[in-house]
């Protein structure tokens, strides 16, 4: 059996595939956006010289498997999931007998190091591979996807996961469950919408955050509803426990004299740096809404902002500069299947100026939306379907099993990492209360919580492993426990004297201040020297460009004229000279929405399309040799110098 933990290789960029290409963009791209070549569509693919007539229904079944295999798998903690049978994996329609002693050569059919097996060997193995506690829906990918996932998700089912890893995994999942028992004995009456129930959930962030380490992310943004998110901002990106106290006490977690009313408990956010094998990475969780999945898009936008002060991706220079900044989405099962913003950020996902190079999705399926069961909250199987509108992966892992949850998330990091695209993490917990601790789920689900209340906690039976294989004693982790207790009281100690500091306009924003109630002094104007300048450039092309004849007459010609005349101008005129007025001092400028490169009633033309090649030129990108800001047709940017 093996004993590596991860496969170390340099990552490498796949292209998304899709049935046709777009020639809306010059051959070398344009600022924002890099062509990418598509890949081959998705076809049916015989291995060739691996399966012959002698093996042929071997294959078959493999493929029956790898396609059918997660509708029997053991995913639900609970176990009240009724799975009928899955008759696309009966032996008899390969025309197979368990009790066959033939066997089948399947060396590079599977690829899990086995070369020689029988019939019953060939489903057993299949059987732990697709059916356990972790599931896998990768059929409807493309073909060099579906290819790599077949052979990495087959591969790395023996990898073994460290001790060490394993025990700090215990200890970290252990602090969660200790701190969600601390706010329950000392805030009786708050709302904490607790971890309990899903406390396995720290393996998912704890193995993004050492992938990311180890791929060199150094920034992650993420989105997050209230389910665990204190438990995550304490146990993990440090966040203070007095100034969450505090908020339970009906304290401000602002410094005083701050312009701001402060949020509610379940929104606090955090940005802050963390350590994984002796790197920086800078996470930022931004706030919570509380419309439900309303914060993705935010989430997106914010990451390909960095991707853009960083030039990387499609900022970059060269197209070896990597990822440096991951997108992770936190879902409910509920929100996510239901609220329509989650379709319509993966619209976008895939489109030019809004791509960050494919975003970890997390669903945390409590199987329960408030009090709404999924079968009369979703029409789909899973509440991750939604996914496969963008041929995304999808990867089901039981909460019950930390180390499959670490599999199932290294296996996400390598997909994003060498696909650069979405991948979905169906994690399926439980509810330890209602949705919130003083709501009685036992009204609407007395079965569900019969069980819940009768069972152990995660940390509980992850601790009695670890103890049992003898990688931690039970003093070990009973004094990690005890020290974090006492950690928390300190913290509760210092409610009344603690004096929040401010957390707002920090770092890159530090050189910004809140507005005062008056605005006394203001300087934006610009030189007419410079406003001609820019005027002229703005409907400036290349002298080997074809433009359509209408708007050399009507646009470029018409607006050069008006500002040499110095006459009356135009609407989209003054827009851009205000848009390159600032793109000349080096602020960069977004503009984004349908038609916004043309204009609604074909009056800006920002971007003029070569008629013969459909190459797109923007002017005002072109103001200076040297131009340090630019003008880009898409998302919303984060930046102070925007």
């Amino acid at each position: 059996m093996l004993t590596l933990w991860r496969l170390h290789s340099a990552p490498r960029i796949f292209q998304s595939a899709y049935a046709y290409t777009s020639s809306y963009h010059s051959e070398n791209g344009i600022y924002g956006h890099r062509r990418k070549e598509p890949s081959r569509l998705s076809t049916e693919k015989v291995p060739q010289n691996v399966v012959t007539s002698e093996n042929f229904q071997a294959y078959r079944l493999t493929e029956a498997y790898r396609k059918h295999g997660h509708k029997k798998a053991t995913l639900d903690p609970l176990g009240l999931q009724h799975r009928c049978g899955v008759p696309e994996i009966d032996l008899a329609n390969y025309g197979l007998s368990k009790d066959s002693t033939t066997q089948f050569d399947v060396n590079g059919i599977l690829n899990n190091g086995a070369t020689k097996l029988t019939t019953a060997q060939l489903m057993n193995t299949l059987e732990n591979i697709y059916c356990g506690p972790i599931a896998v829906e990768f059929d409807h990918l493309q073909t060099e996807e579906r290819e790599w996932f077949a052979h990495t998700f087959e591969s790395q089912r023996k990898l073994l996961i460290p001790d060490a890893k394993k025990a700090d995994l215990a200890k970290l999942m252990l602090k969660c469950q200790a701190f969600d028992h601390f706010l329950a004995n000392k805030f009786t009456t708050v709302k904490r919408y607790g971890g309990e129930g899903g406390e396995s959930m720290m393996a998912i962030f704890d193995e993004i955050f050492s992938h990311s380490a180890q791929d060199d992310i150094s920034h992650i943004v993420m989105c997050m509803p209230h389910r665990g998110r204190l438990n995550f901002l304490t146990c993990m990106l440090k966040f203070p426990p007095v100034i969450m106290f505090q908020k339970m006490k009906g304290k401000s977690e602002l410094p005083p004299g701050a312009k701001g009313t402060g949020d509610v408990l379940s929104h606090l956010y955090t940005s802050e740096d963390i350590q994984y094998h002796g790197k920086d990475i800078h996470v930022s969780l931004i706030p919570n809404p509380s419309h439900l999945e309303a914060n993705n898009p935010v989430a997106v936008g914010k990451a390909r902002s960095k991707q853009q002060r960083l030039k990387v991706r499609d900022y970059s220079e060269t197209d070896t500069s990597g990822q440096r900044v991951l997108c992770v989405q936190v879902h409910g099962d509920a929100s996510f299947s239901a609220q329509g913003v989650v379709a319509e950020t993966f619209g976008f996902a895939e489109c030019p100026h809004f791509n960050v190079g494919g975003s970890i999705h997390i669903i945390v399926n409590n199987q329960l939306g408030f009090t709404t069961e999924p079968s009369r909250a979703r029409s789909s199987l899973y509440s991750s379907c939604l996914a496969k509108i963008n041929s995304y992966p999808v990867i089901h892992v039981n909460a019950d099993y930390p180390e499959e949850v670490i599999r199932a998330t290294s296996l996400a990091m390598q997909y994003q990492q060498t696909f650069g695209k979405d991948v979905i993490i169906d994690f399926i917990c439980f509810r330890k209360y209602g949705h919130n601790e003083l709501d009685d789920p036992t009204f609407t689900q007395p079965t569900m919580y019969n069980i819940i209340n009768q069972r152990k906690s995660i940390p509980d039976m992850f601790s009695e492993q670890v103890i049992t294989e003898g990688i931690c004693n039970k003093e070990v982790l009973d004094k990690e426990v005890a020290e974090w207790n006492k950690e928390l009281s300190n913290n509760l100690d210092m409610v009344e004297k603690h004096i929040p500091k401010a957390f707002h306009l920090q770092s890159d924003w530090s050189v910004c201040q809140q507005a005062g109630d008056v605005v006394t002094t203001w300087d934006t104007g610009v030189s007419l020297d410079t406003l001609k300048f820019v005027g002229a450039k703005s409907v400036s092309v290349p002298s080997d460009m074809n433009v359509h004849p209408t708007i050399q007459k009507t646009h470029l010609d018409r607006r050069l004229q008006k500002i040499q005349d110095g006459g009356d101008l135009d609407w989209a005129t003054a827009e851009a000279l205000a848009i390159g007025s600032l793109l000349y001092q080096g602020f960069n400028v977004r503009i984004s929405g349908q038609d916004v490169g043309r204009g609604t009633f074909s009056h800006r033309h920002g971007m003029i399309v070569d008629q013969k090649t459909d190459s797109v030129y923007i002017p005002l990108n072109h103001v200076t040799d040297n131009q340090t800001g630019f003008l880009e047709v898409g998302f919303i940017q984060v930046n102070t110098n925007c």
